[in-house]
């Protein structure tokens, strides 16, 4: 299938590893130029170089924190300046504390809000105006289930998630004219470094731990960060427009609520 996205340019936050490289990785492919972030330099600047050796298309590396506002707005900047525009934004941010409300501060809570909407709402406000003056963009964010159902011992993340969803949902109606679509991924389990270090912060051993969360996924198998970035793909595509404001999972079938 021609996605028909080939020449655009595409940011992938988050990028050097995981979900976040996966994405990167398969719009490079599919003939985007992409540009990455993540704070560690080096790694990010290793990343690059793969994905360009791979896939032989254009890609930049720039590192930012993604609480940083005038980091975001340096990178933007030098993506515009690098690619002469930016059409796609893949958001994905930070990962709250970890913990049950009586172990939580005011602090972690500020924090999961920062990392999951604020800087989400800075990236859009960034990329609006290059979106706008072609009047074709697309915006996905990959958040987490509890957008859709309370994780025990996230309650930061249920605190604030959803509210990133909300956000991006109110923004598929407001600038629906301009022909920017905005999506958001709901993964389920997925194996990545994040989901592996929830063996250190649970008591069982590692055997244990993935055979528990393994056995209420109706597929049988935990996600992979190529499941999340083919979604990605396709939602960033010519063959989504008609597509806006959707929270979509990708789970395995592991997410109850309706």
């Amino acid at each position: 299938m021609n996605l028909g996205i080939q020449g655009r340019t595409a940011l992938v936050t988050a990028a050097s590893r995981g979900i976040g490289r996966a994405c990167a990785e398969l719009l490079a492919a599919e003939g985007c130029n992409v540009a990455i972030c993540a704070r560690r330099d080096d790694e990010l600047q290793t990343t690059a170089a793969e994905i360009r050796a791979s896939t032989g298309t254009r890609v930049f590396a720039a590192p930012a924190d993604l609480n940083s506002a005038a980091d975001l707005a340096r990178m933007v900047g030098q993506i515009v300046a690098e690619f002469g525009g930016l059409d796609i934004l893949v958001a994905i941010c930070a990962s709250p504390r970890r913990g049950a409300f009586s172990s939580l501060e005011d602090s972690d809570l500020t924090a999961a809000f920062e990392a999951t909407v604020l800087s989400l709402a800075r990236l859009v406000r960034l990329a609006l105006p290059q979106m706008q003056a072609k009047k074709w963009g697309r915006v996905v964010t990959v958040q987490s289930r509890s957008v859709r159902e309370p994780i025990p011992d996230l309650i930061a993340s249920n605190a604030t998630r959803p509210g990133a969803a909300g956000l991006m949902k109110s923004l598929a109606r407001d600038y629906a004219s301009d022909g920017i679509l905005f999506n958001t991924i709901v993964p389920g389990r997925i194996f990545t470094e994040r989901f592996k270090s929830g063996v250190t912060a649970s008591s069982m051993d590692a055997d244990d731990y993935y055979k528990s969360r393994l056995s209420d996924i109706p597929l049988q198998r935990f996600g992979t960060p190529e499941d999340i970035a083919n979604m990605v793909a396709f939602l960033v595509s010519e063959r989504s427009s008609y597509v806006t404001g959707a929270a979509i999972p990708v789970d395995g079938g592991v997410i109850r609520s309706i």
